[in-house]
């Protein structure tokens, strides 16, 4: 049992560990919450791209969600844990920081390789709704014209894409493709030559690319430093669950 003279030098360390611990965790709290709104922002954000690209992609946003709701809860139980000086939950706690650590680590991994990988998947993804595209307005097809209008291009590569569908050779190139759209005439449309002035030229996918890695760069970024700075607070949770054992330290 500590003597009470060793009792008074040491109160005053874990109070400061404490201290420091609580507000690493109000701030890991506060991480959660940005981790939280990364993931619906790019989820939301990124949700027409991702409908045509492979479904891997789409967990990304769907992982930092979860880990961020996780850290939310694991803010507040840390919290609790710091407050109690208790040395069991403490070390779990530490124990959580490390597994969330590991989840926050693997995402931005993902973040990072899905970044160099995405040109390719949303090539091979975007040709094959240009395939399959048509008019009565399944999810691919709304998604493929959202792009179009809104990046203003046509097609993958060029607008000449379009000549290799079965929709071009039913009712020509989609409307979503136009300029301005008084201009796009059925027979203009029919027709890949005298369609190059009335539709955008350029493909969407350097557009699309160029996007969705400046994007996931973020959130890949966010995940990262979040992961390290998990470190931290499995740090002090150790340290002051040690030293609250090594001294028998009791809260009054």
């Amino acid at each position: 049992m500590a003597s009470p003279s060793r009792r008074l030098q040491t109160k005053p360390v874990i109070t400061c560990l404490k201290s420091v611990l609580l507000i690493y965790t109000f701030i890991f709290w506060i991480t959660g919450v940005i981790l939280l709104t990364v993931g619906v922002w790019g989820k939301v954000s990124l949700e027409v791209y991702f409908s045509i690209l492979n479904e891997n992609a789409t967990n990304v946003p769907y992982v930092l969600i979860g880990t961020g709701a996780v850290i939310i809860l694991l803010g507040t139980f840390g919290c609790f844990a710091t407050c109690r000086a208790s040395t069991w939950m403490l070390k779990l706690y530490a124990m959580f920081l490390s597994i969330i650590f590991l989840i926050e680590l693997i995402a931005a991994i993902v973040g990072l390789v899905f970044r160099h990988e995405i040109r390719s998947s949303f090539e091979n993804g975007y040709m094959e709704a240009l395939k399959q595209y048509n008019s009565t307005g399944d999810e691919q097809s709304r998604a493929v014209d959202t792009i179009q209008r809104t990046l203003m291009c046509c097609g993958s590569k060029t607008y000449l894409d379009w000549g290799q569908t079965a929709y071009f050779k039913a009712s020509g190139i989609p409307h979503s493709c136009c300029k301005v759209q008084v201009n796009c005439t059925e027979d203009v449309l029919k027709s890949i030559d005298k369609a190059k002035d009335v539709v955008y030229n350029d493909g969407c996918m350097s557009f699309v690319t160029t996007i969705m890695e400046s994007r996931m760069g973020v959130v890949a970024g966010i995940s990262f430093g979040i992961a390290c700075f998990q470190l931290i607070g499995m740090f002090l949770a150790c340290c002051l669950s040690r030293y609250i054992t090594n001294n028998q330290y009791e809260m009054v």
